[in-house]
């Protein structure tokens, strides 16, 4: 994809609040048109910054923001033709779930034979078109997130900006209304920007995840490879499970490397941020990849196992190893020959798994 294929494009964008701190530097971010894009990162990161300043709610320090090639910086929110859904769903408690749908319509002077039509559509799109004289009083919190992504919807936007829109629900509702989401921007088109700290609804709906970390973007990626290749410590830490154990680069060969942790022994991995011979690194593994192995061997790490924690769908096994690290093991349902609390056990992370970050 090409900038020119862009939808929304940053171009040094900063912000600062205080005039010396900037909470977003140097922003360079195209959001192509269609597309799931989740800004996913810790609290104060800039990633809702970000967003407001797409919204039109906050204006850039510096940069330019653009749609469609054309600057919109100096736009104010209102003529952006954004739909917003916010974690509280700001709904009017004392209109219908209808006119709740129907204000934004109104605001643009729409007749009110088309409002109806679009009320009718915008209820059946989110699978509320029985409820349309209900008050949001009378409404479960799930129910009324539907009417507020039905009002950001019905005016048919370019853009749905979201931000946490799935916070206040509990953890069942939640992951029913991600695949929800999914499925309905699927249908729609429409280009959707979703800010979160939960990593795992970045990767359950998005296209594309931006990673956020002190203002800055630290990768964005297709959530497969953002989880199997992150590019940086922060990036492999912040998305999923990471067993880390720390080491000292002992040699290169190409893009792999050897390395040899405190102890004495040495593993194979691939060397991510170019580190050099010498160099302080953390390897790191996803737990699902490392395997109980039967004895000693290339990659394989004496740990004892610690606690086995029952996960419903897998098991995991915490096991300490040299140093005191500990390193958490991912296994199936029903594996055989399973160690207890106290066991000694060799553990086997493949060399083309393990991610070397200076």
């Amino acid at each position: 994809m090409t900038a020119s294929d862009a939808l929304v494009t940053f171009r040094g964008v900063q912000k600062t609040y205080d005039g010396t701190s900037l909470v977003v530097r140097d922003l360079n971010l195209d959001i192509q048109r269609g597309e799931f894009l989740s800004l996913l990162g810790p609290s104060g990161s800039g990633k809702t910054t970000t967003l407001m300043m797409l919204a039109g709610f906050e204006s850039p320090t510096a940069g330019e923001i653009s749609l469609d090639g054309v600057p919109i910086t100096r736009t104010p929110p209102h003529r952006r033709n954004f739909g917003m859904v916010f974690q509280n769903y700001a709904l009017f408690p004392h209109m219908t779930v209808a006119e709740n749908i129907a204000y934004p319509l109104r605001v643009r002077k729409l007749p009110q034979a088309e409002r109806e039509a679009r009320v009718r559509r915008a209820l059946e799109m989110v699978q509320m078109d029985t409820m349309g004289a209900r008050y949001p009083a009378q409404m479960s919190g799930g129910q009324q997130q539907r009417v507020a992504l039905a009002r950001a919807l019905v005016f048919d936007p370019q853009l749905v900006l979201m931000d946490e829109p799935l916070g206040a629900l509990d953890k069942q509702l939640r992951e029913h209304m991600q695949l929800e989401l999914k499925a309905l921007h699927r249908r729609l088109g429409v280009t959707f920007v979703y800010v979160t700290h939960d990593q795992s609804e970045a990767l359950t709906m998005s296209d594309r995840v931006a990673v956020f970390n002190d203002g800055r973007i630290q990768q964005i990626d297709a959530v497969d490879q953002l989880y199997e290749r992150p590019v940086n410590r922060f990036v492999a830490g912040f998305v999923g499970d990471n067993a880390a154990l720390k080491a000292r680069i002992q040699a290169l060969d190409g893009e792999d490397c050897e390395v040899v942790l405190d102890d004495g022994a040495r593993l194979r991995g691939i060397n991510v941020n170019r580190a050099a011979v010498g160099d302080a690194v953390q390897c790191c593994v996803r737990p699902e990849r490392i395997a109980l192995a039967g004895a000693a061997g290339a990659n394989t790490l004496p740990g004892t196992v610690l606690d086995i924690i029952y996960f419903g769908d897998h098991l995991r096994l915490r096991c300490r190893m040299a140093g005191d690290a500990e390193v958490m093991v991912k296994l199936p349902l029903g594996h055989e020959a399973l160690p207890r609390p106290g066991h000694e056990v060799h553990l086997h992370a493949p060399a083309q798994h393990m991610r070397v970050y200076r």
